[in-house]
């Protein structure tokens, strides 16, 4: 059976995503231990969809929230090296936060994380990349969980990382991932990231209420390209917004709901297919009812 006291029934989810928005998870639970979560697992008896948490930074939860359980794995961030200079991260540490460990230890490889608004399990997820680097790039392997508690390890190879997606079955949860780096100069590293921290407030709307990049760029085509030559920057829907920044973030600018931002990127996609004829896929993960 589980802790009554660990599992949450009915929680608003609004406050715990980047947007802001969504509605309410069936359950909820929030480890605080990677003990506790395997026990948590394999004791599980709810028989309901699990969808992991990181940051709440790619995600909209729609506004009928979601008929499952939300395993929130933000207090599984414990960041180590070894001798040889292997980077250890848990899940639920964030990118920027990796980044910095690694520039502490004068370790390089590792800056562009500290430009990525979100965590090393849906960096994985995702083979999230910026600034001339991409997570399978650094990446050795990943220790996964599935809903009964069984750990496996699988290789950067296993994965099968490619632009912004991984082919590992859904059944697993990322709990940890070791990552190489080289020894480097730890002021040269810290020169690279102020630079990337620069590039991003001057190029992308820091600061407000928004899930990162909406749609994925195409092999020929730079999403945002295409959506402000289809004359939807400053689009609107209800209280959200094409940001005049940067028009492949969506903001939430007056009280969105899930509902207005997910319908402002469907209008966003419908335009750019009659102007350009090229299909915009969503980055952002859409979950719930």
């Amino acid at each position: 059976m589980i802790s009554k006291s660990s599992l949450i029934k009915n929680k608003k989810m609004s406050n715990l995503t980047w947007f802001g928005v969504g509605g309410f998870s069936k359950y909820y639970f929030q480890p605080s231990s990677e003990k506790e979560l395997i026990s948590f697992l394999q004791y599980n008896d709810l028989n309901l969809p699990i969808y992991p948490l990181g940051a709440g930074s790619n995600i909209i939860i729609r506004d009928q929230g979601f008929n499952g359980l939300i395993i929130h794995f933000n207090k599984l961030k414990e960041i180590l090296i070894d001798e040889e200079g292997i980077i250890t991260a848990y899940s639920g540490a964030m990118d920027a936060d990796v980044a910095r460990f690694a520039r502490n230890h004068s370790r390089e490889g590792l800056e562009f994380l500290i430009g990525i608004p979100g965590t090393i399990g849906g960096g994985i997820k995702m083979n999230s990349g910026a600034y001339g680097s991409e997570i399978k790039k650094i990446l050795i392997d990943v220790t996964a969980i599935n809903e009964k508690g069984k750990q496996k390890i699988f290789t950067v190879d296993d994965l099968k990382l490619d632009y912004r997606t991984n082919k590992l079955s859904q059944e697993w949860m990322f709990l940890k991932a070791r990552f190489k780096s080289n020894s480097g100069s730890k002021d040269l590293i810290q020169r690279k990231m102020k630079e990337i921290i620069q590039s991003r407030k001057i190029s992308q709307p820091i600061g407000q209420k928004t899930g990162g990049s909406t749609f994925m760029n195409g092999k020929d085509f730079k999403a945002w390209e295409l959506i402000d030559n289809s004359g939807c920057r400053g689009l609107k829907n209800g209280g959200a917004i094409i940001s005049h920044k940067h028009c492949n973030f969506i903001i939430n600018q007056n009280n969105a709901t899930a509902k207005d931002i997910e319908t402002l990127g469907e209008i966003v996609r419908k335009k750019v297919f009659k102007k350009t004829g090229k299909k915009l896929k969503w980055e952002i993960k859409i979950i719930g009812d």
